[in-house]
Formats: C-alpha cells, structure tokens, sequence
C-alpha cells in the first residue's frame, strides 16, 4: 500500500544544495526511469550516472544559467523541475521547462501541479513571460500540461528513444504565456 504524501513545500534548491542533495534527487531521477517516463534517459541508468546528471545541474545553476525547484513531502524529496534561463540574445523573455520528475510514490498527489504553479512563478518573477518545453507524446505529462492551460502545438515524430526497449518515440512540443 502506498503511503499518501501531499507536498509540504515547493522551493528554489541553491546550487550548494543541489550538489549536497544530488543522492535524494538522483533517487527521484532513478525512480521515474524505472517507471518508463522518457525524460532523456535510458533504463538501466546508474546511481552514478544520475547524480552526476545533477552534479552538473549544480554548476548550471551556479553559473545561473537553470534553476531546479524541488517539492517536499516533511523531509522527502519527491520531486523536481527545471527551468532553463540559458537562451539566445533575441529571446530573453524565454524559458525552457525540463525534467519535471515526481517520485512514483507521489504521483496523483499535487506533486507536478504544485511544480508547476511555482516555477512559473519563478519565471514571472525574472521577467520571462513565455515557457516552453517538449514532453513524451501521449503520456500523463502531455495530459497534465493541456490541463494547466499549456498550449500544445503539434507533435515531432520518432524524437527520442524510449527508456525500455529503446524504439523511437514522438514528442509534443507546448508553450504557455504567463
């Protein structure tokens, strides 16, 4: 039986903090994996390998350049998005939403929502009025976004592998004004 979590707690991690809780976020990463969510990665990913990924988010997020948002259940890290502030000089009033990761523990509990509400208002308060991001077509994500009033705006066939078996997959690409 699952144990019921709501989110206690959304906020911006620091980079020092990312770096001394890249064990806890590599276990969400490791998790969504294992649950066949195609966020970039492979199933078999290693512990190693995952906390790696999130030791370079750190010095990304040092050099301000992204921005990691965690959600919390009490001490629990259970989940996890990014915003990716790195964009050209024509388009400062952008960002890219990435890695939107909720542990399997906390799915269908506000987790993503509550996500969502606050990297956006994180990316209102440093001036950036359009999001966009790019998700596995067809998957609870690509459900949860329309519902959040993100626009989708059409479909890149055989875009990435999926994580089990490694055949392509299409991606639905989305955007929202805030």
């Amino acid at each position: 039986m699952r144990t019921p979590y709501a989110p206690d707690v959304v906020r911006v991690l620091p980079a020092d903090e990312i770096e001394a809780r890249a064990g806890d976020l590599a276990e969400v990463l490791l998790d969504v994996v294992a649950g066949g969510a195609s966020v970039s990665f492979l199933a078999g990913l290693s512990a190693e390998d995952a906390r790696g990924f999130f030791e370079r988010t750190a010095a990304e997020a040092r050099a301000g350049r992204r921005i990691l948002l965690a959600a919390f259940a009490g001490p629990r890290l259970m989940g996890t998005v990014q915003l990716l502030l790195d964009t050209p000089p024509n388009q400062p009033h952008r960002a890219e939403l990435a890695k939107l990761l909720v542990h399997r523990d906390g799915r269908r509990q506000g987790f993503a929502t509550s996500l969502l509400c606050a990297v956006e208002k994180e990316a209102r308060g440093r001036g950036r009025t359009l999001l966009t991001l790019d998700t596995m077509a067809g998957g609870a994500a690509d459900r949860l976004y329309q519902r959040l009033g993100y626009v989708r705006v059409g479909e890149i066939p055989d875009y990435a592998l999926f994580p089990e078996g490694g055949a392509p997959g299409p991606t639905a690409i989305f955007y929202k004004r805030l």
